[in-house]
């Protein structure tokens, strides 16, 4: 496990990571997480109930299982997320899905490019850049992707510690670095 996935978050990772391994459900986990993941991102109202101090640990733990047992998540999932809300963690349960994220594309040798664009990549974009960090030497890539209009246009693409800035915006700071020295 990797330096970022040590702490809190990343020991309930493992451990959800070992127990799905143990009873061969690894796959529907992995895709329960990431669907786990969606509904705190779109659903502000389970967001407040996992954020909300306010809330007695048997409140919120009934609560949390009870909205995932109407969404139809698996068991497991629901007996680890009552896991986490009885530990009083579940302010912390999005850091240990990300965590889970990470710890799964480390153990199937999935590489994350986290990608910013001023638009939003097309599929041709997308399969070509993705071809591009293949022959780069980055094996299986996974693309997240995001957009800011600030860039103007081009691509900051991040993989690990590496950093391929190739934004307008970034050309023109050069240049106006440049063209400062000239003066």
């Amino acid at each position: 496990m990797n330096s970022k996935n040590s702490g809190l978050a990343g020991r309930y990772a493992g451990a959800l990571y070992a127990l799905a391994e143990e009873r061969r459900a690894l796959d529907l986990v992995v895709d329960q997480i990431r669907a786990l993941g969606t509904l705190i991102d779109r659903s502000s109202d389970f967001r407040r109930l996992l954020e909300s101090p306010l809330f007695d640990v048997r409140q919120s733990c009934a609560a949390a299982v009870a909205v995932l047992k109407e969404q139809g998540f698996d068991p497991l999932i629901q007996d680890f997320v009552g896991v986490v809300a009885s530990n009083r963690r579940l302010s912390d349960l999005r850091g240990m899905i990300s965590a889970f994220a990470d710890l799964v594309a480390e153990k199937r040798g999935i590489v994350t490019a986290h990608v910013v664009s001023a638009n939003p990549l097309s599929t041709v974009q997308r399969e070509q850049l993705r071809a591009r960090l293949i022959e780069a030497g980055y094996g299986n890539v996974n693309i997240e992707e995001q957009v800011d209009k600030s860039l103007l246009g081009g691509l900051v693409v991040r993989v690990g510690a590496r950093l391929y800035d190739n934004s307008i915006k970034s050309r023109l700071q050069r240049l106006q670095y440049a063209m400062k020295g000239a003066a």
